[in-house]
């Protein structure tokens, strides 16, 4: 072969390799946000575990190499865990922290929910109960004094003497926190017997006829029906003390429920907004992730039974994230 036709073939060969090589998608780029990888950990409030789990599913779907370890605990628990580095995020209600337990920490808003008071299904005073509701008064002599023991005394008829089982939380969490400071008062101030959990407190109730306890909005009420859990009721708050259920105080199904917070008309505690937080400024993947949960991922808020913040409170947060 002759060397000028050497020299041919050789450059035929160098713009094959440059036209295949422009073709060609290099790796990393040009994929957007889809080459991101890597774990984030989430750890705290059972109050927006079901939430944060729809969030980690959609989000993975459009970054198959990012996986989200999702673990519930208590708010409590989820402060600890991110003040301690143990997990990338925390999901608490940042209003019942101290402001020494905040030191180092980054706090964001991401939803709002409320604590709802939830009886038996079979409680002996039902009928009264879904009439007249509850006043905070009542609660707080259930609840803080002790001083209210009987299902009579609730509605007024002492000649009812079925026995008031009081249940409460035992971790340390958001729901109990919020509760208690409805009532002015901590988590340790409150009245009954301890039980582990959103779940475990919600079982309990359900599981005795006399009990009286207090669950967040998406574990009192059943997300394919829309009514609360089977076996429990949601009790209404007498929030004018009119001795009467008035409409704007009907809790019967969760979408009324949702519409009584999202409009200020449940009081403020117990409802609240849920918060993520981070050890410091979040960088990297983790920061990527809160940016999406404040702005795309929002869509799946109220399909998911929960309350939108505004449009302010959203930007005020992607704000902090600059």
């Amino acid at each position: 072969m002759k060397k000028q036709d050497l020299r041919v073939i050789l450059v035929c060969l160098v713009v094959l390799d440059l036209v295949v090589t422009s073709c060609r998608r290099p790796t990393g780029e040009g994929q957007g946000e889809n080459k991101l990888e890597g774990t984030i950990t989430v750890s705290g409030a059972w109050a927006l575990y079901p939430l944060m789990v729809r969030w980690g599913e959609e989000f993975q779907k459009s970054h198959p190499n990012v996986r989200i370890d999702i673990s519930a605990g208590g708010a409590g628990k989820g402060m600890a865990d991110t003040l301690a580095g143990a997990v990338d995020i925390g999901m608490v209600s940042r209003e019942i922290y101290p402001q020494e337990i905040e030191k180092g920490a980054f706090w964001v808003s991401v939803t709002k929910d409320a604590v709802f008071l939830t009886v038996n299904e079979n409680n002996p005073v039902w009928e009264d109960l879904r009439k007249i509701g509850v006043t905070r008064d009542i609660i707080y002599r259930i609840y803080i004094t002790g001083e209210i023991t009987t299902w009579g005394q609730v509605i007024g008829q002492p000649q009812v003497t079925d026995p008031i089982h009081v249940f409460t939380r035992s971790d340390a969490a958001g729901a109990p926190a919020t509760w208690a400071a409805y009532l002015g008062k901590m988590q340790e101030d409150l009245l009954g017997i301890g039980v582990y959990g959103d779940p475990g407190l919600l079982e309990a109730v359900i599981k005795d006829p006399q009990s009286i306890g207090y669950n967040n909005l998406n574990f009192a009420f059943d997300p394919n029906t829309g009514k609360p859990v089977a076996g429990a009721h949601v009790v209404s708050i007498d929030i004018n003390g009119n001795s009467q259920v008035d409409p704007e105080e009907v809790y019967d199904t969760k979408e009324q429920a949702v519409y009584a917070v999202a409009s200020g008309n449940y009081p403020s505690p117990p409802a609240r907004d849920l918060n993520l937080v981070t050890r410091g400024m979040p960088t990297g993947l983790v920061r990527t992730f809160i940016t999406w949960v404040l702005t795309e991922g929002q869509e799946y808020v109220t399909e998911a039974g929960y309350i939108p913040l505004t449009q302010d409170k959203l930007d005020e947060g992607l704000n902090k994230l600059e």
